[in-house]
């Protein structure tokens, strides 16, 4: 019996170090095409061990070429998509407790209908109300601007039912115990009610993060301006080159440092992240 879980152990561990590395392939080949020139890389061999550019190649992202062949500084697009990313993940976040938490303690009329009609948005993704969505934005002259990127996105119906479940496990007794000591509605949701959710909040603010930078159809079509071009827009540019050559000596570390962020996050909150996927009461 031992050694039957010894071998079914060594299997498990190697199926999950084969996957690891399945993973980290194509990172891997991203990173020494970024220490190759271009002419090394446009050989018809792909190297798989770095070279003598790794240094070059970023200094020439930041510097040199530090326009990105694009006319706007790399450092310029990091920053667009982090305040997008960032304005989507805590807008919904926001938005999303209150409605939850409206939903869940208040009682009044139509209030179901009004959770219902919040869920039946999940059928309504932005790519079907782009068209709509576009004609407000421009009306109210949101084009071109971070309001414009984030606004439009952050409502969302999963964030509010994802709380909703959680706040319906919570005892009707805590709600009584807080009245009893006299907190009312706002101080019951920001000291009792909110550090309860903590793990709840981590994990959407990761999985909302993420969300908000990879966004790529919504920035390119209110964007004109290309101060405002996010990193997923600058990649993407980068490799529509028409009939020239790809410069992938610059697409490469460009596509690394526009993974920096988000991995960041994952592993800053991994913890919370976990937690608060798979604890029972979720």
């Amino acid at each position: 019996m031992v050694e039957n879980r010894r071998a079914v152990t060594l299997i498990s561990h190697l199926i999950l170090w084969f996957g690891v590395l399945l993973v980290l392939f194509p990172i891997w080949i991203a990173f020494v095409a970024s220490s190759h020139s271009s002419e090394a890389l446009l050989s018809g061999t792909v190297p798989l061990w770095p070279g003598d550019r790794l240094l070059l190649n970023y200094r020439q992202i930041f510097l040199g070429g530090g326009q990105s062949t694009l006319g706007v500084p790399l450092l310029r697009m990091l920053f667009n998509s982090l305040v997008m990313a960032l304005g989507i993940a805590f807008g919904k976040i926001l938005i999303s407790v209150l409605a939850a938490y409206a939903v869940v303690f208040f009682r009044f009329r139509l209030r179901m209908l009004c959770f219902w009609l919040i869920f039946v948005t999940l059928m309504l993704p932005v790519e079907v109300r782009i068209l709509p969505t576009f004609q407000v934005v421009a009306d109210l002259g949101l084009l071109n601007s971070y309001t414009g990127l984030t606004l439009p996105l952050i409502a969302s119906a999963t964030a509010t039912f994802l709380l909703r479940q959680f706040y319906l496990t919570l005892p009707p007794e805590l709600l009584e115990a807080a009245r009893v000591d006299g907190a009312g509605p706002i101080r019951f949701l920001f000291d009792i009610l909110l550090p309860l959710s903590r793990t709840n909040l981590a994990a959407l603010f990761v999985i909302l993060f993420i969300y908000g930078w990879n966004q790529y159809l919504w920035p390119l079509l209110i964007t004109t301006d290309e101060s405002y071009y996010t990193i997923v827009m600058g990649v993407q540019r980068l490799l529509a080159v028409g009939d020239n050559e790809v410069q992938w000596n610059i697409v490469m570390p460009t596509t690394l440092l526009a993974m920096l962020p988000p991995v960041g996050v994952v592993l800053i909150m991994q913890r919370l992240f976990i937690k608060g996927l798979i604890e029972t009461e979720k």
